[in-house]
């Protein structure tokens, strides 16, 4: 074909203006879409889903880009958006609808009163102050015993042992010989004579007051003016005879105890106070207790000492509490739960209203008065308040503590974050920050630095803020310094690297010892499944297993400390199997299996796996509210029993329990 010059020209005309309309359309498209993308920084729109991340709370390795469940625990995936990552690197914001979705809740940070249950248990016993011991006050031979066995009641006054005394008639027979003399002497002219002679009468009565007569007694010989080769010993106080120590018929010297007596209107309640409890509790408290025998009725008391020794075996130290029993209910034996509650303020100081600016008596706290002075009861100088660590001013005026609920840090070591909600922020956004803790109060910390008062903070929900900052690589909790996207809580489908944690610095535990672990480990590997199963009646029933297997144990087959560490061990199963055995529900039964797991762990590191193949330890970080805990298993296979059926594969194991090294050839 021919083309003339002008067509040619035509022709390329053309087809150059549509390359230049298609270049131009091109251009046009790329510039939208970095519109739509790029340098604004706002949201895209909500029918994009290229700028969405969807993420579990609970595993943050799992990515969507869409809504849905997680494919690990089941539970709804939660909106993370790319946009956050141009943000400050300690922030998370997200959209309302995503923080709906989050279940966020907030609460302000503020000073304000906190009350602390201090919780204890203990028993009723006798008030020492309140025993009298009654004793022979004359050597003689016990004729008659009144009251003949332990348990009686008696009055103050009566009668209680008739004592024979050669000694006690000398006695008397010297008082009636002296009164005689004076009557003799009378008339007499000399007056040192009168003088010296009543003074020996008068001894010689004194005499038989101080052999245990009574003025009653005394005036009844001097009436018949003879004297008597038996005493009469009579009850000094009312209270219940609670040890006989003599019989008719034996001979006793001046000292020899007879009868104990204990005054019962009067009782002490000898408490266990935990060691992370003592900052709470102060003498001159009130305390209440209840008791087994009368359900739903309070007792009050007082507390009148705490013990300044701790026990180094059970961490906890005795707290006495006077308590008064003037309708005698309390027994003395009796098992009691009590409760202190301390009100705090700032500083951690305890406050009482009853308290504030008053005088106490240090051995007697029912003695407290407005202005100093002495005890009434021993006579010792009262001492202030504020020096047992009391609120000296009225409470009203007393600095508040800056408090936040317990539920709003995420402690992990010696660090505690909390999510601060940013003010003024056109969407929901969440700074991350770290603070400083004091104790906790109850449901609240105590804020020593870090926050403000009038601050809000994230109080639930803050867990899965941390892990949507986890996932984009960002600072958080478990990554102060970000720049990571961590694995998460993982799910085993394989192998994961586990290490050998047991204790190699032991010595070879007996093979017969270890053989008679195994049935102890078969019955907590019941108990385990049984609660993957929610099934709390059979995690009850293999208790009685593992008792009957724990019993069976002959602890003679290890020496030192291994023997030190099994008997330790096997006393705290002997307690968290009964707790378990008293479960109901399907809750106590974890909280119990979550320190029989703890316990069971223990005994691994010491001795090892009793079993053919390894022991397991796993760990859920999300158990009892985010508190975590661990449980074992024979087996790699996450099987959950704190969260069941509802997180059957949440778990991730920590450790691992080999077989321990076998004894060397030869030894006993």
């Amino acid at each position: 074909m021919k083309f003339t010059e002008g067509r040619i020209g035509t022709i390329i005309g053309k087809r150059a203006g549509l390359i230049i309309i298609i270049l131009v359309s091109i251009a046009t498209g790329f510039l939208l879409h970095a519109v739509l993308t790029t340098g604004t920084g706002t949201e895209p729109p909500a029918a994009s889903t290229s700028q969405e991340v969807w993420t579990c709370s609970m595993h943050p390795q799992i990515r969507s880009d869409k809504p849905g469940k997680c494919p690990i625990c089941g539970m709804n995936l939660y909106l993370v958006t790319k946009d956050n990552s141009n943000r400050n690197p300690h922030e998370f914001t997200t959209s309302q609808t995503a923080k709906a979705l989050m279940d966020i809740e907030t609460t302000k940070v503020e000073r304000r009163f906190v009350v602390v249950p201090v919780r204890m248990v203990g028993k009723v016993d006798y008030d020492e102050t309140k025993l009298v011991y009654i004793t022979a006050w004359v050597p003689g031979r016990l004729d008659r015993l009144y009251v003949d066995y332990t348990g009686v009641p008696v009055q103050k006054g009566h009668h209680l042992v008739s004592i024979y005394s050669p000694e006690l008639l000398s006695a008397q027979e010297e008082m009636l010989q002296a009164k005689q003399a004076v009557k003799n002497i009378q008339n007499s002219d000399s007056k040192l004579m009168r003088d010296m002679t009543q003074a020996t009468y008068i001894a010689a009565r004194e005499k038989l007051l101080l052999l245990g007569l009574s003025e009653k007694q005394v005036a009844a010989i001097e009436q018949t003016g003879k004297g008597s080769d038996h005493i009469t010993i009579n009850s000094p106080v009312t209270g219940i005879v609670i040890h006989k120590n003599a019989k008719e018929g034996m001979y006793v010297t001046t000292g020899t105890r007879i009868y104990t007596v204990a005054d019962l209107s009067q009782m002490w309640v000898q408490l266990d106070a935990y060691e992370s409890d003592l900052m709470w509790l102060r003498y001159g408290q009130k305390v209440d207790f209840t008791t087994v025998a009368y359900p739903g009725e309070v007792f009050k008391g007082t507390i009148s000492f705490i013990d300044p020794i701790l026990n180094s075996a059970t961490r906890t130290v005795k707290v006495r509490v006077n308590v008064p029993n003037s309708a005698g209910k309390l027994k003395p034996g009796m098992f009691v739960k009590a409760v202190v509650h301390s009100q705090v303020a700032a500083g951690g100081k305890v406050m009482d209203s009853d308290l504030a600016g008053k005088w106490i008596s240090p051995m007697h706290p029912e003695i407290i008065k407005d202005a100093p002075g002495k005890c009434d009861v021993c006579g010792m100088p009262l001492v202030r308040t504020e020096s047992l660590g009391y609120v000296s001013v009225d409470p009203k005026k007393a600095d508040r503590p800056l408090v936040i609920p317990a539920t709003a840090p995420l402690i992990t070591g010696k660090r505690a974050v909390v999510y601060v909600e940013v003010p003024g922020a056109d969407k929901p956004t969440f700074q991350g920050r770290e603070i400083v803790l004091g104790p906790r109060a109850g449901k609240y910390y105590i804020v020593r630095s870090g926050l403000k008062e009038g601050e809000v903070v994230v109080t639930r929900g803050a867990f899965k803020i941390d892990s949507a900052l986890q996932i984009s690589a960002k600072p958080s909790m478990m990554s102060p310094k970000g720049g990571v996207v961590p694995g998460g809580h993982a799910h085993h489908g394989g192998k994961p690297p586990v290490r050998d944690n047991i204790d190699k610095s032991a010595p070879a535990v007996d093979a017969k010892f270890l053989a008679q672990l195994k049935p102890i480990y078969q019955a907590y590997f019941d108990t385990q499944k049984a609660l993957v199963a929610d099934d709390v009646a059979a995690a009850v029933k293999t208790t009685k297993d593992a008792e009957n297997a724990l019993a069976a144990v002959d602890m003679k087959l290890v020496t030192g400390e291994d023997h030190m560490a099994w008997m330790k061990g096997a006393e705290s199963l002997k307690k968290i199997l009964a707790e378990l055995a008293n479960a109901k529900t399907i809750e106590p039964a974890r909280e119990a299996f979550a320190l029989y797991s703890e316990q069971m762990a223990v005994l691994a590191r010491r001795f090892g796996s009793p079993i053919s193949g390894s022991l397991y330890e796993i760990k859920c970080p999300m158990a009892f509210d985010g508190r975590g805990a661990i449980w074992l298993q024979d087996n790699q296979t996450v099987r959950n029993p704190y969260f069941g059926k509802v997180m059957l594969q949440c778990g991730e194991v920590q450790n691992v329990y080999t077989s321990p090294k076998a004894p060397p050839e030869g030894s006993p």
